[in-house]
């Protein structure tokens, strides 16, 4: 059974950075995507970042130029480093797998629990 395990989240000012950690353990097969969701408060799950072994995507409309994927294979792990945060970035951030590179949550097979990050302004 794979599991993710998130870390990273918190709480931050306005401006400020976090960077989150999704390890995946048992996935060992670097052709399978991570990707970030995140949902806030009364909204629904939106798509964040994916990267798969050769490309990346992020979610222009919301978080280009300000988060960055990226994942070391050699410890199955993949980072979301958010920087110059926004209250509006406050929600739960989920790291998930897929076996594609994909935006789309159906897509994904296997979720974490969940991180949250909240931003004060």
């Amino acid at each position: 059974q794979v599991q993710l395990v998130e870390s990273g989240g918190g709480f931050v000012q306005a401006g400020g950075s976090l960077r989150l950690s999704c390890a995946a353990p048992g996935l060992t097969d670097g052709t399978y995507s991570m990707g970030w969701f995140r949902q806030a408060p009364g909204k629904e799950r939106e798509f964040v970042a994916v990267i798969g072994p050769t490309d990346s995507l992020t979610n222009s409309a919301s978080v280009e130029g300000r988060f960055t994927i990226a994942r070391d294979n050699a410890k199955n792990t993949v980072h979301l480093q958010l920087n110059s945060l926004k209250p509006e970035d406050t929600a739960v951030y989920f790291c998930a797998a897929s076996r594609k590179l994909s935006t789309s949550m159906s897509d994904f097979y296997v979720w974490g629990q969940g991180t949250q990050v909240t931003v004060s302004s």
